[in-house]
């Protein structure tokens, strides 16, 4: 059993090993999905804008085959002017969606795995550089596994797209016979269809490799019980030294007491869980002052030394909680309180004063 424990994987990550195991990157993400959704942003795009941006090329096209681009064609100057001219109008209308598909692509993968700043990843690190890790993880099932996976995409989409180039072959061979404009149109009706069908498989594929990723990414995380034993102990100090800690914290309060509670002018009670023990000096101190305070044993041991010495002790449930939550040792007690100390105070002076 103890085997098992120090070696199977069957405990659900703790909070703080997904913390830090996000901390270096290591997170559930399917590229997949980023692929399908950005070539989806660009087929609604294409769809939108598809039409002006045909005839913008067309354009560029009959100007190009007319001579009418900046420069002389036959010269050198020419040729450069014109290619500039030609490749920055094709960038100025292409830029804006290229540029929104690559917004929404990110803004994917932000949906995936929330906002994460972390350059662990692209640390250098020995193993990686390493050709024996490297050929190990070439080699290792779950590379072979993806490669194979990654086949069988690449075969399903090659599929589709010859399926329907296959079928839109008697319109490829009549571009040569239409006009630059309507050949650029039908060109774009064509790349739309093979998209959307792309669209289509891509997205199913994505949606499937996305649930596996985070199932994967979680089998990954599980952790040996040992393992949670050994992070629950770091994270909560070692049971010994922890009681040890409450051993000396518990002399420390009762020497505490052993010491203040002696010079109290009286001891408020709850009168079994809570005790408190308040002095007051007119000459040195501006309010009465909490000495000692105590719950459960400790209010018991504060009853016990006023008894020993004679300290009154009177019963107030509501003011013995309000002080033992609301004033620390040493302190003075709150001006909200003044009125229910003063009041209690004066009855122990007054029956001291008839008892004498």
């Amino acid at each position: 059993m103890a085997g098992d424990d120090m070696g199977e994987r069957s405990e659900a990550a703790t909070p703080r090993k997904i913390s830090k195991s996000r901390q270096r990157g290591q997170v559930a993400k399917s590229q997949d999905l980023s692929a399908a959704v950005g070539l989806a942003a660009a087929v609604v795009l294409l769809a939108i804008f598809g039409a002006s941006l045909l005839r913008h090329f067309a354009m560029v096209l009959t100007r190009v085959w007319q001579g009418q681009t900046p420069g002389d064609v036959l010269s050198m100057d020419g040729i450069i002017g014109a290619s500039r001219w030609v490749g920055g109008t094709t960038v100025l209308a292409v830029l804006p969606i290229f540029g929104l598909v690559f917004l929404i692509a990110y803004l994917t993968n932000v949906l995936q795995v929330g906002w994460l700043l972390t350059l662990e990843p692209v640390k250098p690190k020995l193993n990686k550089v390493s050709p024996v890790a490297g050929l190990k993880r070439l080699l290792s099932l779950r590379s072979l596994m993806k490669g194979l996976v990654n086949g069988l995409k690449l075969l399903v989409v090659g599929g589709i797209a010859t399926l329907v180039l296959w079928r839109s072959i008697p319109k490829l061979t009549a571009l040569p016979r239409l006009n630059a404009e309507l050949a650029l149109l039908a060109i774009g009706k064509l790349a739309v269809e093979l998209a959307l069908w792309l669209l289509l498989v891509l997205l199913v594929l994505a949606v499937v490799d996305f649930l596996y990723q985070r199932w994967q990414h979680k089998k990954d995380l599980k952790m040996t019980k040992h393992e949670v034993k050994d992070e629950r102990r770091s994270m909560e100090g070692d049971p010994q030294v922890k009681k040890q800690r409450m051993k000396m914290a518990m002399e420390v309060a009762t020497q505490r007491i052993q010491s203040a509670v002696p010079d109290a002018d009286v001891v408020v009670a709850n009168p079994t869980h809570f005790s408190v023990a308040l002095k007051y000096d007119s000459d040195s101190m501006g309010a009465p002052r909490l000495v000692a305070k105590g719950a459960d044993l400790l209010a018991y041991r504060i009853r016990q030394v006023a008894i020993a010495n004679a300290v009154p002790i009177v019963e107030r449930p509501p003011l013995a909680r309000a002080i033992y939550w609301g004033v620390e040792v040493g302190h003075e007690i709150p001006p909200h309180l003044y009125e229910a100390v003063a009041e209690l105070l004066a009855y122990v002076y007054q029956t001291e004063k008839s008892a004498a």
